[in-house]
C-alpha cells in the first residue's frame, strides 16, 4: 500500500528577514515547515534562502500598509508570524501605520485565511504609557485579539544575539571612545532575552504547543540594570572603559537632536521608553506566562556573548579564545 506524504504547513513570517525573523526561520525550517519570508525588500532577503533547503523558504514582497500585499503573502497559510516593528518613524513608516494598521491587516488577513497567528509585541506595551512605540505597541495587540482571539502574542525584553542593536552597537562604540553614557544613570532594568530562545518559543506556537489568546512575556535568567549590561560587555570584549551617568535632561535634549537623523542613534521616544523597566511583570510569572510554562530555560548573557562579541577585543585578540 503506498504510503500518502502529509504536505508540510506553509507559514508566512512577516519581518522574516529581520535580526529575530531570521532565527524564527531557523527553527521553522528545523522543523521541515515551508516557509514565506514576506518582507518590503525582498530582494534583500536572499541571506535567510540557505537556513533551509532548496525551494524550502521563498521571499515574497510585502508592506504592512499595503493591504493587497498582505492577502497576497498570507494566501495559502496554515499560520502566520508578525514580527514587524520599528523604533522610530520614517516618512510613512509611522509607528501607527506599522505597529497598529500593520498588525491589524496582518491579523484580518490571517482570519480570512483561517490561518493560526503569531504576533511579535514588546515587554512594555501600555496604552497608557508615555511613550509613542509603548502605546502603539499595546494597540496592536488589542487590535490583533479583536480578530483572531485565539492568536499568541509575545512580548520579549530586550533580545540579543549575533545581529543585535544593542550590546554590538555599545561594543562597537567602546573601540573608538573611551567613554560610554550611561542614560538615566544606567539604573534601568532589562532582562535581556536570547534571540534564539524567542525564536523556539514562536516555533512552538507553529506547532500548536503554545495556548492561544494568551500574552506570553519572555525575559532571560537575570535582570540587569543598565550599567551591569555594559560591565558585563566591557569584560567580555576585554576593554576598560569610563562609564559616565547622563542625567534624563540631557539625554532627552539629544534624542532631540539625534531624532532628526534619517537612522536615528538615539530619539526622544526612546529616552521615555527608557526611564521604565523592561522586565517581566509579577501577572505573567504568577500565570506561568512565560518562558517556564513553555518548557524553555533561557540561556543567560554570560553564556552567548563571548560567542559573537569576541572581535570587538583589542588589537591583536580578534581570535576566539578557542582558536587561540
Amino acid at each position: 500500500m503506498t504510503e500518502i506524504l502529509e504536505t508540510p504547513k506553509l507559514v508566512t513570517v512577516f519581518g522574516g528577514s529581520g535580526f529575530i525573523g531570521r532565527h524564527v526561520v531557523r527553527a521553522l525550517a528545523k522543523r521541515g515547515y515551508r516557509i514565506r519570508v514576506a518582507t518590503r525588500r525582498p530582494e534583500l532577503a536572499g541571506h535567510v534562502q540557505p537556513l533551509g533547503n532548496v525551494g524550502q523558504i521563498q521571499p515574497v514582497q510585502a508592506n504592512l500598509r499595503m493591504r493587497w500585499s498582505v492577502d497576497r503573502a498570507v494566501e495559502g497559510a496554515d499560520h502566520v508570524i508578525n514580527l514587524v516593528g520599528i523604533l522610530y518613524s520614517s516618512g510613512a513608516q509611522t509607528f501607527s501605520a506599522v505597529q497598529v494598521d500593520g498588525a491589524r491587516n496582518v491579523a484580518e488577513a490571517a482570519k480570512a485565511a483561517g490561518a493560526g497567528l503569531t504576533h511579535g509585541s514588546a515587554i512594555g506595551a501600555d496604552a497608557d504609557s508615555p511613550s509613542v512605540y509603548a502605546r502603539t505597541k499595546a494597540a496592536g495587540e488589542k487590535a490583533v485579539f479583536e480578530t483572531v482571539k485565539d492568536a499568541v502574542v509575545f512580548r520579549p525584553s530586550i533580545v540579543f544575539g549575533p545581529e543585535d542593536q544593542f550590546f554590538n552597537r555599545f561594543a562597537d562604540m567602546a573601540r573608538y571612545s573611551p567613554v560610554l553614557p550611561l542614560i538615566g544613570g544606567g539604573t534601568t532594568k532589562f532582562q535581556p532575552v536570547f534571540v534564539g530562545d524567542v525564536a523556539e518559543a514562536v516555533a512552538r506556537s507553529v506547532d500548536g504547543a503554545v495556548e492561544g489568546g494568551r500574552v506570553y512575556e519572555l525575559g532571560g535568567p537575570n535582570v540587569m540594570t543598565f550599567r551591569q549590561c555594559m560591565e558585563e560587555m566591557l569584560e567580555v570584549i576585554e576593554r576598560k572603559r569610563l562609564l559616565v551617568p547622563m542625567p534624563w535632561w540631557l539625554a532627552e535634549i539629544q534624542g532631540a537632536v539625534l531624532g532628526l537623523l534619517p537612522k536615528p542613534l538615539l530619539t526622544r521616544d526612546q529616552v521615555t521608553l527608557l526611564k521604565t523597566d523592561n522586565v517581566v511583570s509579577r501577572q505573567a510569572e504568577e500565570g506561568r506566562r512565560t518562558f517556564a510554562g513553555l518548557g524553555i530555560h533561557p540561556q543567560s548573557t554570560a553564556s552567548v556573548l563571548p560567542s559573537y562579541l569576541w572581535r570587538y577585543r583589542t588589537a591583536g585578540q580578534f581570535t576566539r579564545k578557542s582558536e587561540a
